[in-house]
């Protein structure tokens, strides 16, 4: 109803939203699965994954960034453990990071491992 884009039809198990969608003024090397997590973090302390360059991306043979087709954020949602105020809650936050979308900045990795990046690596607003 707010027209934020999520993909379509959703699951039983979790919303994915469509990040490049949601930020289209980040480009892929800003990260834009990964800064629209943060931001949904800082807001509202809601935990989200990140299912885009972060996770997907890398480097090739010759050190050039590679990154992810798709920039989701996955809103996974555990049967039986949230109640409808907790849903109520999450839409609220998603609504009022998505009315404010724009000033919402990219990402840059600052470190990063060969393996498992996405788990630690270390980033920083742009």
């Amino acid at each position: 109803d707010f027209g934020i884009p999520i993909l379509q039809p959703t699951g039983g198990h979790a919303i994915y939203i469509d990040a490049s969608l949601f930020l289209p003024h980040l480009k892929s090397s800003d990260y834009p699965g990964q800064a629209l997590a943060c931001e949904l973090y800082y807001e509202g302390g809601i935990r989200t994954s990140e299912i885009g360059s972060l996770m997907f991306g890398g480097k090739d043979k010759n050190d050039i960034d590679i990154f992810a087709h798709n920039e989701l954020v996955r809103l996974a949602i555990p049967r039986r453990t949230y109640t409808q105020s907790h849903i109520d809650y999450v839409i609220e936050i998603v609504k009022k990071v998505f009315d404010s979308r724009n000033k919402i900045k990219g990402l840059k990795i600052v470190k990063e491992k060969k393996y498992l990046r996405h788990f630690t690596a270390e980033l920083k607003r742009k």
